[in-house]
């Protein structure tokens, strides 16, 4: 085993480990707000109840559309992406 050469899926880098799908559209979603290359901010909203059992997750589009609300539990969605910008600062 060598260590420090972690490669594939499994890296720290990889993008599968911040991006995830809206449940509406399905569209795809970085949670750090801005995917490499890019210099346009997205807003990524996040059931507090139904993210981590059924992935309720939301774009700003469709999260307007439900008017910020949970469809599958009723409570209110979180802007994913402003609480990990005020974590890292």
């Amino acid at each position: 085993m060598t260590i420090g050469k972690v490669r594939g899926t499994n890296a720290m880098g990889t993008l599968g480990w911040t991006t995830v799908r809206c449940r509406v559209c399905g569209r795809l979603l970085d949670l750090s707000g801005q995917r490499p290359g890019s210099r346009r901010f997205e807003h990524v909203y996040a059931c507090p109840k139904c993210a981590k059992t059924l992935g309720a997750y939301f774009c700003a589009a469709d999260a307007r559309a439900l008017k910020y609300t949970c469809p599958f539990c009723g409570s209110k969605l979180v802007n994913l992406t402003e609480a990990i910008a005020s974590a890292s600062e």
